[in-house]
């Protein structure tokens, strides 16, 4: 069944485009992560302009991560806490980042930006949690425990100031690093479509130390305000949300963010990692072949806005 996208201005398959959007849900709810390095890449592939599918993925990953998050709050497994924090960060990185993609955008380099960047991004991030994942399941089955953490150890940026205490996290900490690091989330969020999950999980878990438990359920939380706030900010500057699009996204994502919710509690924290990982570097593979090979056409001529 066709619909037509008067935004992209293209006829997609509505079947194709609300499977996508289940699967992207479930894999957001498994995660805790928005689902946009996925889903932005997918919609680029099926035909949808790259400024149009990272426009308006934002609407598809906050309907997400607003189903994750409930269903974590309702299992007291969300640190509100510590998400405020993450989500004034966010909301900045987010305004910075739409900034920079209406100027790519302007000037004709967005699709190059948004290739490269996936590339040397969701790569480097990948192997590093593959490699950590593989050496923690290795561990897991000779019986060995990783090496503790000393007391009264602790790193230079847990002592910056403006500290604050997260009891449901457990943690005691300054607030600038996480601030920092959820600027630059909702940067690259805005620039790329993404929710910036992949990125904010591990984060969380391998920097700041927080619980497995609560991080899922927190990133969705943060999650959820910047992808808000990058739709209204797209929507505003660019023109580029297309809605008969987004609302497609946002009933399939819906209902399969509920079953990777439940579907995440199952699983071990290594495995977890683990699938993770081979996810995000599956995603950067597929956009290395295309910088790599040789393209159908060989040139293209296309409109770009000049200042006046």
């Amino acid at each position: 069944m066709q619909i037509y996208l008067p935004i992209a201005e293209l006829p997609v398959d509505m079947l194709l485009v609300l499977g996508l959007g289940a699967a992207v849900g479930f894999i957001s709810g498994l995660f805790g992560v928005g689902g946009g390095f996925l889903l932005t890449p997918l919609l680029i592939f099926i035909g949808i302009p790259p400024a149009v599918a990272v426009a308006t993925q934002g609407p598809q990953i906050a309907a997400s991560s607003l189903t994750g998050s409930l269903h974590y709050w309702r299992r007291r497994a969300l640190d509100f806490k510590l998400g405020s924090v993450l989500i004034v960060g966010g909301i900045f990185g987010t305004l910075l980042g739409v900034l920079f993609f209406n100027q790519m955008r302007r000037i004709g380099q967005l699709e190059t930006v948004i290739a490269i960047s996936y590339v040397v991004l969701l790569g480097g991030i990948g192997l590093l949690i593959f490699l950590e994942s593989s050496r923690a399941l290795a561990r897991s089955h000779s019986g060995k425990t990783p090496p503790a953490r000393r007391a009264g150890r602790h790193q230079w940026y847990e002592g910056l100031p403006f500290k604050m205490r997260f009891h449901r996290s457990g943690l005691y900490l300054s607030i600038i690093p996480l601030l920092v690091i959820s600027v630059f989330i909702g940067f690259v969020g805005a620039v790329l479509g993404i929710g910036g999950g992949f990125i904010l999980v591990p984060a969380l878990i391998y920097i700041f130390r927080v619980p497995s438990n609560v991080v899922v359920g927190t990133s969705l939380f943060q999650i959820l305000f910047s992808m808000i706030a990058a739709t209204i900010l797209h929507a505003v500057s660019s023109h580029a949300v297309d809605m008969f699009l987004a609302i497609l996204l946002i009933i399939g994502g819906v209902f399969g963010a509920q079953f990777g919710a439940r579907t995440g509690a199952k699983l071990r924290s290594e495995i977890f990692r683990l699938l993770l990982a081979m996810l995000i570097l599956a995603v950067a593979a597929r956009f290395a072949s295309d910088i790599v090979t040789r393209p159908a056409e060989l040139f293209s001529v296309t409109a770009t806005e000049t200042a006046r």
